[in-house]
């Protein structure tokens, strides 16, 4: 069975082509990740609508790529830490830190760093962090607000990383550059 359906702007479901189009526009290209969503046109809508509204919170460009980022990186979406990776480092996020977090290391801005702790303990606990985990992002700066509104980046994650394990999408060319192999699959290659 061929996993890899990957749809173009001609390939895709009429209800989807819109979204592809508005992509290409955006991006330049039609993001991979998004050609396979295309296959389900309501999962497409739903993922650009939760990503629209994720962009209006509070969180800044840099914190919301580092939540992006985090939550991709912890459930092993090759293709979206190699997007987000990307941009975190358009957003203004430090290269280096950007690769702290590829790699899962802990940042060293304190406050981006209590971030980057919180999206990966909702990731890991699927919601249950406990009382200390919201009093360290709470503590470190951030308003509960901000604590909710990671769980809506966490949540437009899922959509993708979900799709790309059950899709293995390959990445466009215009993201080989930042290209990142899960640590479970780096003794393999």
């Amino acid at each position: 069975m061929n996993k890899k359906v990957i749809h173009s702007i001609d390939t895709a479901p009429e209800a989807a082509k819109p979204f592809l189009e508005k992509a290409q526009g955006k991006f330049g290209f039609v993001p991979n990740i998004l050609g396979a969503m295309a296959e389900a046109p309501a999962t497409l809508e739903g993922y650009l609508t939760l990503t629209g509204i994720f962009e209006k919170s509070s969180l800044s460009p840099i914190e919301r790529q580092l939540v992006l980022l985090a939550v991709s990186r912890e459930n092993e979406c090759h293709f979206c830490v190699a997007a987000h990776s990307g941009g975190a480092i358009k957003a203004g996020l430090d290269d280096g830190e950007v690769e702290h977090l590829r790699e899962g290391e802990a940042l060293n801005d304190p406050k981006l760093e209590a971030l980057h702790a919180f999206a990966t303990a909702l990731t890991v606990s699927r919601g249950h962090v406990g009382e200390k985990a919201l009093e360290d992002i709470l503590s470190a700066g951030y308003t509960r607000q901000q604590a909710y509104e990671v769980i809506l980046g966490v949540a437009v994650k899922v959509m993708t990383n979900y799709v790309d394990a059950l899709a293995d999408v390959p990445l466009n060319d215009q993201l080989a550059p930042m290209k990142w192999v899960p640590l479970s699959r780096r003794a393999a290659e």
